[in-house]
């Protein structure tokens, strides 16, 4: 008896199941993250307060929507573009609240500088067979332009929100005085 397969489905059906894997792994990390804030929405506020953000309220209110509608968003492969979207704004600035206190290459491969490149990799593959988009919509991924006009879009939100409600530079190249 034989075995025959057609590797492009093979790798087609490895392909979604890797997709779905980085999904869960990205998507689980930011439902968490954001839950954590949401059942202490207290402490976020508080934290955003001691670090110097205007309107600590209202910042910790959009990272945590962001963290959590975008989190469920990649879970479940549902609107999929626009949760890795709001991914990529509140990593930018997680990334950049991290790096704030030091030079920025100091430790600039972290865990919101890791989920917003797996949120920016989602964008340009899609989320693959095993999501609601697929199921719903019977695509699971947008065009390279739209893409590429969320990722920027996701970042401008990021740099605007740090401008707005930060009053620092989280880009210097010495360990800022204390």
């Amino acid at each position: 008896m034989t075995i025959t397969s057609d590797p492009g489905t093979t790798t087609s059906g490895m392909t979604d199941t890797g997709l779905l894997i980085l999904r869960i792994a990205t998507g689980a990390t930011m439902l968490q993250a954001g839950l954590i804030k949401a059942f202490d929405f207290g402490t976020a506020v508080e934290f955003m307060e001691t670090t110097g953000w205007r309107l600590p309220a209202f910042g910790a209110f959009m990272v945590t929507a962001a963290e959590t509608l975008g989190g469920i968003g990649l879970l479940l492969g549902i609107l999929t573009p626009l949760a890795a979207c709001a991914v990529i704004g509140a990593m930018v600035d997680a990334w950049a609240v991290n790096v704030s206190a030091d030079a920025f290459w100091s430790q600039p491969f972290n865990v919101p500088f890791l989920a917003a490149f797996a949120a920016v990799a989602l964008l340009f593959t899609g989320a693959g067979a095993f999501s609601v988009d697929h199921r719903l919509f019977g695509r699971s991924r947008v065009s390279a332009r739209s893409s590429v006009g969320l990722v920027v879009i996701g970042v401008v939100v990021a740099v605007v929100t740090w401008i707005a409600l930060n009053p620092s530079n989280p880009i210097h190249f010495t360990k800022p005085d204390a």
